[in-house]
């Protein structure tokens, strides 16, 4: 790649120099190497431009970014609008806009993303094609897993991720973080899905018409073959539908094409589609009304692929489920234990509510509050738990730099209005708790973590909400 293809894709001029060859593209300046370009990205927390010497002492061989230097470089600066664009344009364009040669399903929405992905890839791959996928829970490239820092990667590696992919689907959550920050810039999508829009991230978008205008920025990916698939009865989603006018899109809920009906939450779940005058009876081994709508939205894509109703409903029934999504263990007195990444007052209920509709004996909740995040969304959640749970144990989350007093001070607080609560700070101590009291009969629910491991020393030395509870089990039976 040459200096001259740079400047053409920015619209700069070259100044006499378009013939020098560029390497690589590269955000972060410990990774650059000789002849890369670094581009210099105003982050939230960190500035690029302040690396900028590091870079070029890495051998960078030009530099772009967005903010007017007081001193000339020894190599060439570009200076741009937006940095971020740039780097999804020139990452893109670098790996020869590789999202082209994929079937591309980007998947955004509050709740159900990783749910909806795992069912997608589940089916495409019963089909005996290969998938890959790009979200919260692991990235997997050509059958390779591997450990994700964010929903959705920089622009650097998710270009990266898919030139390197000879998947032919891949999978992508996308974050309105990421819509927001340009790192799905250069992508092209062939079906765009919304799964519904609730309370989150206000701390970031400020209000939910801004959280609502990032998140619609996914069908602006679309490429000009490509379709939308939207849960009609999400109501952002019913808002969406009187105004994507110049976008192909397929709803799914009540009232709609593709209709749900016949829901059945005792016992297994079961609930059926109707479409054009045909029934598909589908049989899911996912609890929760929330796992109806990921699954149907799983359905419309496959069914849209051109995958027949019967193999997509033949897949849904062997499904193994979602690594930290109610993933569940009993302890030696028959209490149903769940872990759930829920960590929104929407997705509390759908997990809390499942219980009800198994007629659980009592219901009991462990949660905390993620340091760094929304806290407008806090009393919701607990006013939640606090109307579908008999016991309520406060506790630590990832504090993310939020001062451990006063997360526990707040956390009191909020206890005081719900006299079923209590808080403990130490989080493995909140779960042996609740392990060592719970009965036949009762479900404890643990949400928040998922599968994720601790960040902060508030445990008693297991890696995680998944690995406390499999120490328990394995101490129970004496292994």
């Amino acid at each position: 790649m040459k200096l001259a293809e740079i400047f053409a894709i920015l619209g700069n001029r070259s100044g006499g120099i378009s013939d020098l060859s560029i390497n690589g593209i590269q955000s972060d300046s410990r990774k650059v190497k000789p002849g890369d370009v670094f581009v210099a990205v105003n982050g939230n927390v960190v500035d690029g431009h302040q690396y900028i010497a590091e870079a070029i002492e890495q051998g960078a061989a030009a530099v772009i970014g967005q903010q007017s230097l007081s001193s000339r470089l020894a190599i060439p600066y570009i200076k741009v609008d937006n940095s971020r664009e740039a780097l999804g344009k020139l990452v893109s364009h670098f790996y020869h806009y590789p999202s082209k040669k994929h079937i591309m399903i980007g998947i955004t929405g509050t709740n159900g993303k990783t749910t909806t992905s795992y069912l997608i890839k589940h089916i495409i791959e019963k089909t005996g094609r290969t998938c890959g996928l790009i979200g919260t829970v692991e990235n997997v490239i050509n059958e390779q897993s591997f450990s994700p820092s964010n929903t959705t990667p920089d622009a650097v590696l998710l270009q990266k991720l898919l030139h390197e992919s000879r998947d032919e689907f891949i999978i992508l959550e996308i974050s309105s973080h990421a819509l927001n920050q340009s790192r799905t810039e250069g992508l092209e999508l062939d079906f765009a899905l919304f799964t519904n829009l609730s309370h989150d991230h206000l701390d970031y978008h400020h209000n939910m018409e801004n959280y609502f205008s990032e998140k619609k920025k996914i069908f602006q990916l679309l490429k000009t073959t490509g379709e939308a698939v939207i849960n009609y009865d999400n109501q952002w989603g019913k808002v969406l539908s009187g105004e994507l006018t110049a976008i192909p899109f397929t709803l799914v809920g009540k009232d709609t094409e593709f209709e749900i009906k016949e829901v059945a939450l005792k016992g297994q779940t079961s609930f059926t589609i109707h479409h054009n005058g045909e029934a598909f009876s589908i049989q899911l081994p996912l609890q929760g009304i929330h796992n109806v709508y990921n699954a149907s939205m799983a359905f419309v894509t496959a069914y849209k692929m051109g995958i027949p109703p019967h193999n997509i409903s033949a897949a849904f029934r062997s499904f193994p489920g979602v690594p930290g999504r109610f993933e569940t263990f009993y302890n030696d007195k028959g209490a149903r234990f769940v872990i759930d990444y829920a960590h929104t007052k929407d997705a509390f209920e759908y997990c809390l509510q499942t219980a009800k509709y198994q007629h659980a004996k009592n219901i009991y909740h462990i949660f905390g509050f993620r340091g760094g995040r929304d806290h407008t969304k806090r009393k919701e959640m607990v006013a939640a738990s606090a109307k579908y749970s008999d016991g309520i144990i406060l506790t630590l989350d990832d504090l993310n730099g939020e001062a451990k007093e006063d997360v526990i001070l707040e956390l009191k607080k909020h206890r005081a209005s719900f006299p079923k609560s209590q808080v403990i700070p130490d989080r493995t101590i909140a779960i042996q708790t609740l392990w060592e009291a719970a009965r036949e009969g009762d479900w404890v629910f643990i949400t928040g973590k998922g599968p994720e491991e601790y960040k902060d020393d508030y445990q008693l030395g297991t890696s995680g909400d998944l690995d406390t509870l499999k120490f328990l089990k394995s101490k129970e039976a004496g292994t």
